[in-house]
């Protein structure tokens, strides 16, 4: 794999994975456009590793001050007292991943191939953009002290629905937030601490698929895909919450029926 298409794989990857657009619809018309080989495992595992440093660096101390409550309330024994509004946001962040990670293994067991069709992703990217136009114009206000199991297992089974390509994992969670009324912000807040959880489990998945496969790791490659992944994601997601606190999402409504119209032209 050439270091130019290391470059734009791990650009879309870092870039797509937080901003609420469709990686798999750019991982396929951009390869597509330029005649490229699929990229391989080995990749995918890297620019998931690098996503995956990004959200934690960004969001290290959110990330922090959940774990140590978390096993805070836990090793209390479960004391009531020691359920802390940061160990309850921990819990209700694992209920809302167990949609995905049993939907998940459902899919890997049928054969992602049965979702895969480039017409479907096309027609996702647009069905769900526009549907995150609608509920990004409900009135903002939430903030993250308002999350409850009930609406944080539904933006969990909304990020469930993200397994099918062209949806949009971030995205979709966004949409299920405002549609709640959360704030813009809070909702990409929770949708990017959520995505934590998802990017190990698709890591690992990766991972275990490449092991299997017996396919050669190429260091040099492997390095560069995290580290340029890395990158990107940490300033898609800097980006991100900083447009959030003066615009909406219209623009990347727009932007995904564009791209859902380009992928049924070019497929």
């Amino acid at each position: 794999m050439s270091y130019i298409e290391i470059f734009v794989l791990s650009l879309i990857q870092g870039l797509t994975e937080f901003l609420p657009v469709s990686s798999s619809g750019h991982l396929i018309l951009v390869p597509k456009m330029l005649g490229w080989q699929d990229q391989g495992l080995d990749m995918d595992v890297a620019v998931h590793v690098g996503t995956l440093i990004s959200v934690l660096i960004y969001f290290r101390q959110d990330v922090l001050d959940l774990l140590s409550h978390f096993f805070g309330y836990v090793f209390s024994g479960f004391a009531k007292a020691k359920l802390t509004p940061e160990a309850r946001l921990g819990l209700i962040i694992i209920g809302a991943t167990l949609p995905a990670v049993v939907i998940g293994f459902g899919l890997k067991k049928m054969g992602m191939e049965v979702v895969r069709s480039t017409h479907l992703i096309a027609g996702t990217s647009i069905f769900f953009g526009l549907l995150m136009w609608i509920a990004d114009r409900r009135p903002q206000v939430l903030g993250l002290d308002k999350m409850n199991w009930n609406k944080g297992f539904a933006i969990g089974i909304a990020q469930a629905i993200a397994l099918i390509p062209g949806t949009s994992r971030s995205g979709i969670c966004m949409t299920a937030a405002r549609s709640f009324g959360f704030d813009r912000v809070t909702s990409a807040r929770f949708a990017f601490l959520l995505s934590i959880p998802a990017i190990v489990g698709a890591g690992v998945l990766s991972c275990v698929d490449a092991i299997k496969d017996g396919h050669p790791l190429i260091v040099s490659d492997f390095a560069l895909g995290i580290v340029l992944s890395f990158l990107f994601g940490l300033a898609a997601i800097h980006f991100f919450i900083r447009f959030l606190t003066k615009h909406g999402l219209t623009v990347f409504a727009v932007y995904r029926v564009i791209l859902g119209i380009l992928l049924l032209m070019f497929a």
